[in-house]
């Protein structure tokens, strides 16, 4: 059975939290230039003391500068940047001057941790079994109490056994919301409309004559209906993840690339406009899991905190990467998300295994 960590605040009691002085804020000379110090945040919870009170920065994300607006921090990326906004400067964030950053807030009072030991990198001879069983009883938790955004590669469309286990995620209650890109969708409604994803038979792998030609059909088609929910409705599309997402309401945000054909029209082309609109809904995630798509889940994983703030509590934000790939799945580490549990393995085997751990018909 899942159990949240507590949150343990830090003691301001501390003389040197309770001597530290005010931070110190300067206005922005210009719409998106930053002040010489400016403060950048990172994953964990920072305190921010404004008029003799430390503020928690509650939306926070990894390299964002803090503004101070009406009493209370928030951060901000440099391109949101106002003319006149009051810009937290320092880069001590030991509390020295009015910055706090608590990076022990979910740790164990007590953490057993040896000097020396074998395997303790994530790779493919890493044992997952325990990984498994704690994400059944995670995502089991999650969805009655949190909120569970999946990052997807097309991998996950190319299987039929993995496009059905993601399916019954959905019709489950497993995912809130999802995030891709224009090939995700586009495979995923090949399959459903086609069978195939790239030309290729889901199932048994046949190349199609022409086949190459029927992601660009799909596309062509999607686009002609006008959106992807009025091409479900009118081919009677009956089954797959889009279909899924679309029947049960769920949110998706699609992000395009300089490579994407067509692209579907749902998809956003404008990188900075998808970044915000991820960004609002990560802001509330619980547990985020990006599965074979390296890039994706790294932006992902780069916009995403160690926390978030639920009806007041702050609680832990859990984050899993799955990549047959050990170079993809150690690359967010290496990002600076250093919460991120990663699992080496194909994405198709990983979702037959959701799907049988949490007993999915």
């Amino acid at each position: 059975m899942y159990t949240p960590k507590n949150y343990q605040e830090p003691d301001f009691s501390q003389e040197l939290l309770v001597s530290a002085p005010n931070a110190v804020l300067v206005p922005a000379s210009a719409d998106g230039i930053l002040p010489d110090e400016f403060h950048a945040t990172s994953i964990f919870p920072e305190y921010i003391k404004i008029d003799g009170a430390w503020r928690l920065i509650k939306a926070s994300r990894m390299d964002c500068s803090v503004v101070v607006r009406d009493g209370e921090p928030f951060a901000v990326e440099a391109r949101n940047i106002k003319k006149g906004d009051l810009v937290v400067l320092g880069r001590k964030d030991n509390g020295s001057l009015g910055i706090y950053l608590h990076a022990s807030g979910f740790m164990s009072s007590a953490k057993d941790r040896e000097e020396f030991a074998f395997r303790t990198s994530r790779t493919r001879e890493t044992s997952y079994s325990m990984d498994y069983d704690s994400l059944y009883d995670l995502l089991k938790y999650e969805r009655d109490n949190g909120y569970i955004v999946w990052v997807l590669g097309p991998a996950v469309a190319f299987d039929y056994d993995s496009r059905r286990a993601f399916q019954l995620l959905i019709e489950n209650g497993y995912v809130q919301h999802i995030f891709a890109g224009n090939a995700l969708a586009t495979h995923d409604l090949e399959a459903s409309y086609l069978k195939t994803a790239l030309g290729q038979d889901i199932y048994t792998q046949e190349s199609i004559p022409n086949g190459h030609y029927h992601h660009l059909q799909t596309i062509n088609e999607v686009r002609a209906c006008g959106s992807i929910k009025n091409f479900i409705r009118e081919k009677n599309i009956g089954e797959g993840i889009m279909y899924a997402m679309e029947k049960h309401n769920i949110g998706y945000i699609l992000g395009g690339s300089i490579r994407d054909d067509g692209p579907l029209p749902e998809v956003i082309g404008n990188v900075y406009e998808c970044q915000a609109r991820m960004r609002a809904v990560i802001s509330g995630a619980t547990t985020v899991i990006g599965l074979a798509t390296q890039l994706h889940t790294i932006a992902t994983g780069n916009m995403t905190p160690s926390y978030t703030v639920k009806d007041g509590v702050i609680r832990q934000v859990n984050f899993y990467t799955v990549d047959i790939a050990e170079f993809a799945v150690n690359k967010l580490r290496d990002r600076g998300s250093l919460a991120v549990k990663s699992i080496v393995t194909n994405v198709q085997d990983f979702l037959v295994h959701l799907k049988h751990g949490l007993s999915l018909e």
